[in-house]
């Protein structure tokens, strides 16, 4: 196999399922490849906020002058954004030792897709002479291949109804999953406003250093800035951070527990930390794209995220038109996103994804329409994202926004030439 491509084909013909949750094969095969990082490792678990978490605390790091290696996933529209080493996405190239690696270690040891590529990307990054490892976990977290690695410090953040089917059926099921990822004597981070019981009582039973919001830091803000404090620091006068929404500050409140709770071993600056929040970037959370007209991109996936898009769109201000091109998995509890920002959404173009997983838009529309209140709303499908937002822009007015959400691969469809900049036709070129 000389490509990457050729080496992701791979991965997904070795295992009967998509997802096998357990640690036993994953962590067999990273033994006998000798895995192991020299350096502080950050896990992120958690419904929704990982992948900004993971991007603050690269920031920050950067900021700092240290070398970062981070790994999230999915992507959104190349495999490579899934590992950035020092704020850089890797090559294509530079990954194809570590898969050939994994290939030699496994032997006979039936590994899924995503656990083969978890392998090769922590191989990958325990190779380059990191300052500080930072790992989202993929799913759940007890039985996520990443949670292989001890962390020297968990994040878990916001808690919520997701992927149930593998994860239990209500919050303290999942909590207890996610709070897997925490280990004896070492911090964790629980930036959740209100956790579940289990990921507090599993804390203690653990002997864990709890760090909860509320009780060991706090956050503050007012229209200009917002205000940090817990356990003998304090920041003050931050501007906000660069990724948008209100959500983002429960976020950026975990990170800064982090990084105190490692300050002996990872020591930062206010001013790496006032620059870096500043600075962050990660596509499609409530990006905002100026055009005529605006565009919002946004991962948003589960009720919960989404309840956090509604109000974040609330913010924005007047659109005479809000159009949104939805896309979304087919096991996915659609009433209560569609509930929730229904009242905002106009004009709805649903999309066909590229992955058998997901819902067709016909039946998305079938959806929407058996539980829509709006005699004023009206729907359309596509066959794929790039075709619905080229169907919204073609009927949108210049001062009018469109939404693109509902999953990674809606947001990706839409990035795959780069970030469209929207002109509506009658504006003229």
């Amino acid at each position: 196999m000389e490509t990457l491509n050729d080496w992701l084909a791979h991965c997904e013909q070795l295992h009967s399922k998509n997802i096998d949750m357990g640690l036993d094969r994953v962590k067999a095969v990273a033994d006998r490849m000798g895995l192991a990082f020299q350096c502080p490792v950050i896990t992120v678990a958690g419904t929704n906020g990982k992948g900004s978490t993971c991007a603050m605390l690269e920031a920050v790091a950067l900021q700092a002058g240290y070398r970062t290696g981070v790994y999230t996933s999915p992507h959104l529209v190349h495999f490579e954004e899934r590992c950035r080493i020092h704020g850089e996405i890797v090559g294509a190239s530079d990954l194809i030792a570590h898969f050939a690696e994994v290939e030699r270690a496994r032997g006979d040891i039936s590994l899924t897709y995503f656990e083969f590529t978890t392998l090769a990307i922590l191989g990958l990054m325990a190779a380059s002479n990191l300052d500080v490892a930072i790992l989202e976990i993929g799913l759940g977290g007890r039985l996520d291949a990443v949670n292989i690695i001890d962390a020297d410090c968990a994040v878990i953040t916001s808690i919520d109804l997701d992927h149930m089917e593998l994860l239990g059926p209500d919050r303290e099921t999942i909590g207890f999953e996610k709070a897997g990822i925490m280990r004896r004597g070492r911090p964790v981070v629980v930036s959740d406003p209100v956790p579940p019981k289990s990921v507090i009582e599993h804390a203690k039973k653990l002997g864990a250093d709890l760090w909860r919001l509320g009780e060991d830091f706090n956050f503050s803000g007012d229209q200009q800035q917002w205000s940090w404090a817990g356990r003998g620091r304090r920041y003050s006068g931050l501007a906000y951070p660069g990724l948008r929404g209100a959500n983002q500050l429960v976020n950026a409140a975990g990170v800064l527990a982090a990084l105190t709770a490692l300050r002996d071993r990872l020591p930062v600056t206010a001013q790496a930390v006032r620059n870096g929040m500043a600075m962050v970037e990660l596509p499609g959370r409530f990006q905002i794209v100026p055009g005529q007209p605006t565009l919002v991109l946004d991962v948003a996936h589960n009720a919960h995220a989404v309840a956090a898009l509604t109000v974040n769109l609330d913010a924005m201000g007047f659109f005479p038109t809000t159009h949104a091109v939805f896309g979304a998995m087919a096991d996915k509890d659609l009433a209560p996103m569609f509930e929730r920002i229904g009242p905002l959404i106009d004009r709805w173009y649903f999309t066909d994804l590229p992955t058998p997983r997901a819902e067709t838009a016909e039946r998305l529309q079938e959806r929407w329409e058996a539980q829509n209140k709006r005699k004023d709303a009206s729907s359309t499908v596509a066959p794929g994202p790039a075709q619905a937002l080229q169907a919204a822009v073609a009927v949108a007015d210049p001062a009018d926004r469109i939404v693109v959400f509902g999953s990674f691969f809606t947001v990706g469809g839409v990035l795959q030439d780069g970030i469209p900049r929207l002109y509506a036709k009658h504006l003229g070129p």
